[in-house]
This record gives C-alpha cells, structure tokens and sequence, in this order.
C-alpha cells in the first residue's frame, strides 16, 4: 500500500487532469493520471488526543490495504494521505489546507474534538472540499460539505440520562473538559435529567490535557451524588480515572456514565479503572454478531492492529470509509469517472445503507437531509476484563435530529438550514 505522510503541511494549488492518457477520455481532477485516488486521514498522532485518534488512522489504512487488494474503488487505488494534527487546532487548519490545496484529496477524514471539526469546517467549505466527521457530537450543526458517521445527542445521552435516574438515583454531577462538545451536550442531558425527575449536583469544566481532578473530586465527596455524568476526553479522561479510584470512589456507590469512555481508554488504564462503569455507543466490541466477529479479528490481526482492541471511535471511523466506498462506486456507474468530485460524492451519499453483514454495529443509514447517522442506541457496563457487557439497546435505529433542542431554529436539509420563515443558511451552527 502506498501511503504519503505529510509532515510539515504547505499551501499550494492543485493541478487538474483534463485528459487520462491511457483512455484519451475525459477524467476527474480528483483522479490522478495513473487512475489513483488521494484521501487525506488528519487526525493526531501526538499529544494528549492521540489516544482516542490514533486508531482511527490505523483503522483507515486497514481498510485502504483491504480496497487495494481487491482492486481499488471501481478500479480506482487509493492513496492515503496522512497528517499528524499534533492535538492542535492551528495543525488541523493547515493539514486540512495541505490536504485540499497542494494534496488534491478527493475527501479528508478525520477531527475528534468538536473544537477540531469546527477548525476546519469553514475552510473545508470556502474550498468546496468533503470532511467525514466520524464519531459522536452534538449536533445543532447543519453544514454542506460534511458526512458524519457518529452518533449525535438524541441518540446516546437521550436514552442514557434517564437509564441512570432509574437505576443508580435522582442526583448526578457532570464533569466536562472546558470545549464546545462538553457544554452543549451537558445542555441536552440536563434537559433529560429533569425531565426524568433528576437533580443536577453540580456542573465542573477542566481545561483539555488537564491532569489534576483532586479538587473537583474533594467536591464530589461532599456533594454526594448517585452518579457522575463525566464528557471528559483524551489524557484528561485517564487521569480522572485514576484519581477517581485513589480518592477511595467506588462504582458500585457512585459509578460514572460516559458517552466516550471506551474499550481504548480502559485498555491504556487498566481493566480495573473501568469494571462497573457505564458507556453509551452504537458500538461495543463485545457485540455478538458475524460481521463485528470478522471484522475484530481481521483488524486486530493486521498490521495496524496495535490497539488492541476495537471502540465506538475506531467503528464509526470504519463506517465512513465504507459509505465513502459506496458513493463512489454509485458516482462511478452513473457518470463514470468523471463525475467524481467532492460535491458528488456527498449527493451520491444520501440515503445510503450499510447492512448488518457489512456494518460492525448493525444495520445504519445516512439521512439524505442532514446527513448524520440513523443507528441504534446501546448501553452497556465494563465488566472486569475490559469488555462492555450490553444492558440496553433500542430495538430499531433512531434517527438523527441535530436540532433536537432547538426545534424553533427550523430544519437541516441537505442544502442548509431551513427556517421557519422560508430562509435557507448555509453553513449553520
């Protein structure tokens, strides 16, 4: 497999391919003259996010050596290209220009953050690119060139918020690291809380990277709640974790609800530090089905398997490549090569599905207005070997509403947001 890494990302202009000179039939800028296709994979490989983003690389190009193995997209290779976004959001905006401009990719996977999504979004847009956003947020977005893979506010905390009230008690506390992500999605679950008759404790931000919870956790002890609510992410989550555990806390008298806490994070800390916790995702390693069977052993088994276990992150980042695939190979049949483009390939992704034997996860399709994942919600606990026991999933997918709590802003359809006065924005957040 060819793979480009970019170190040190630069600003230039794409030539474009008029002519392939094999067939002397028009082609697609997009791909290059010996029929290759470039794909930009940004997300970090150093500093406190690489944890969670690593992965997501690597599972990329297990699935980009799977595609040119058999024969490329429609016959078309691909070629990845790589950028280390150093868990800084100066280094998205670059790569992603890098990615655009000098490396003339057909589309860029990548972001974990909501803070890095929104850092390329607007450059992504002014350069009429395609960014697959492959992992949970918040929604309240309605943007044009974006496909995101991973479960949005109605899908997880909806069903989790209440699920905890009814099992654990009435009163939680919610730790955050200090970004948009955090904040937006503990305005959803408080909602959910009250409405399941909760009581929220106490609301507490630390700033991302953070490694010192001693004084939010001296807090908890004498607030007391049933449960925490923790939207703590990357290193600080580990760090939390185990401080978590050295200040005496215990899941059976105050567990912890996470939406991304996943096999990963308890892998690197230990299976200890996650027996008895609690995580809301579409996908659990654990699931008991063919396709997530095969696809666990054929990817822990590969060369970029050095993860060691597989995660809600890692499987929505797979999906994307999968629905990515699919556009294509539909652009490919009805306009030929020449209709691939960024902008085609997200119209040829509305409304696509992914089945049962080809998604980890089960069945899930892209909603052909606001282009989010419908998926079905699960529950599920750590047991003591680092797995996640299911203890609740909803019995068909839940489609995606972005504006769940903002029902008066109007409705996201694929070519913006539609308010209720007829006006149409683009590019909404």
């Amino acid at each position: 497999m060819k793979s480009t890494a970019v170190a040190a990302p630069a600003l230039a202009l794409a030539s474009t391919n008029v002519l392939s000179r094999e067939s002397n039939r028009p082609s697609s800028r997009w791909v290059s003259q010996d029929g290759t296709i470039k794909i930009g994979l940004l997300w970090s490989l150093s500093g406190h996010l690489s944890v969670i983003e690593r992965p997501s690389r690597d599972v990329g190009l297990f699935w980009v050596e799977n595609v040119n193995r058999n024969g490329g997209i429609a016959g078309l290779p691909i070629e990845p290209v790589v950028i280390d976004a150093r868990s800084d959001m100066k280094t998205y905006r670059s790569g992603v220009k890098e990615l655009m401009l000098k490396q003339n990719v057909l589309a860029t996977f990548g972001g974990y953050t909501s803070a890095s999504r929104r850092a390329v979004m607007p450059l992504v847009t002014l350069n009429d690119g395609l960014f697959y956003y492959p992992t949970c947020y918040e929604g309240r977005e309605c943007w044009q060139n974006i496909i995101c893979t991973g479960p949005i506010a109605n899908q997880h905390s909806y069903d989790l918020i209440p699920y905890m009230v009814k099992n654990y008690g009435p009163r939680a506390y919610f730790i955050g690291s200090n970004y948009v992500w955090p904040r937006e999605s503990n305005r959803n679950a408080q909602r959910w809380l009250e409405d399941a008759g909760g009581e929220l404790v106490e609301e507490a931000y630390m700033p991302l990277g953070q490694d010192f919870f001693d004084e939010i956790l001296k807090d908890v002890r004498r607030q007391s709640p049933d449960w925490i609510f923790s939207t703590v992410i990357g290193d600080s989550d580990l760090y939390l974790r185990q401080q978590y555990i050295e200040a005496g806390f215990v899941p059976d008298k105050l567990p912890t609800a996470s939406l991304t806490t996943s096999e990963m994070e308890v892998k690197m800390m230990g299976s200890e530090y996650g027996e008895g916790h609690i995580l809301s995702a579409p996908y659990f390693q654990s699931l008991d089905n063919p396709t997530n069977h095969r696809f666990v052993e054929q990817f822990l088994s590969s060369p970029y398997g050095e993860s060691g276990v597989t995660h809600y992150n890692m499987e929505e980042t797979y999906l994307s490549f999968l629905y990515f695939q699919k556009a294509v190979e539909r652009i490919v049949e009805a306009e030929g090569v020449a209709g691939i483009s960024p902008a085609n390939v997200r119209r040829y992704s509305a409304g696509l599905e992914l089945s049962a034997e080809e998604s980890p996860e089960g069945a899930v399709r892209l909603d052909p207005d606001n282009f989010n994942n419908w998926l079905t919600p699960k529950i599920g606990k750590f047991d003591r070997n680092g797995q996640v026991e299911l203890l609740f999933a909803q019995p068909d997918q839940i489609p995606p509403s972005p504006y769940v709590l903002y029902p008066s802003r109007g409705r996201c359809r694929a070519d913006g947001l539609h308010l209720p006065d007829g006006q149409i924005v683009k590019a909404a957040s």
